[in-house]
């Protein structure tokens, strides 16, 4: 069952509507600021092992602790932030999780010195097939293994299925031409 169906038989109301909120405005949607497509990264990365509903939940939680997604304030956390991150109930509590997002930050300033930004290190790498894509995140990145980095390609536009097509999502996200319609 695809998430565009399962989300209405969803009770109660408020975890149907935190779904909703997610599917309608931000699943599948092109993503163009570096930050932003950071913090889906880090929300992919904590999802690991965890339903996407703990996620959506602790969402703010995340944005506050890796202050609001700043690639270059993450990349600048001290052993004190990291420690700060581990004790945050508001988020994950995994040490794996909180270094991948700090190192993460720390790569992902270089490739922006080297493309100009992440999204144009990403636009650089495309097309490719997911498999292809894991292999080149596995060798970028710490903790991106297949589901973290197919969900997260597809959560920003660079891998279809995010959305059936007969959702009528799917019409609002091709508008946009995500690049895996190029």
């Amino acid at each position: 069952m695809s998430y565009c169906s399962f989300i209405p038989t969803m009770q109660p109301a408020e975890r149907k509507a935190l779904h909703q909120r997610y599917h309608d405005h931000h699943y599948g949607f092109p993503i163009h600021d570096d930050n932003e497509l950071f913090g889906r990264l880090i929300m992919e990365i904590n999802q690991a092992g965890l339903s996407w509903e703990t996620i959506l939940k602790k969402e703010e939680g995340f944005r506050k602790a890796y202050a609001n997604f700043d690639i270059a304030a993450v990349a600048a956390f001290s052993e004190k932030d990291r420690e700060r991150l581990l004790n945050d109930a508001a988020i994950i509590r995994n040490r794996l999780k909180v270094n991948a997002a700090i190192e993460n930050a720390r790569v992902i300033v270089q490739l922006q010195q080297e493309f100009g930004s992440f999204e144009k290190w990403l636009e650089h790498h495309h097309p490719r097939t997911k498999e292809e894509w894991v292999k080149l995140f596995k060798k970028t990145f710490r903790f991106t293994g297949g589901e973290i980095v197919g969900e997260f390609l597809m959560s920003i536009g660079y891998l279809p299925g995010a959305h059936s097509e007969d959702c009528p999502v799917y019409a609002k996200i091709t508008r946009k031409k995500p690049m895996w319609q190029r």
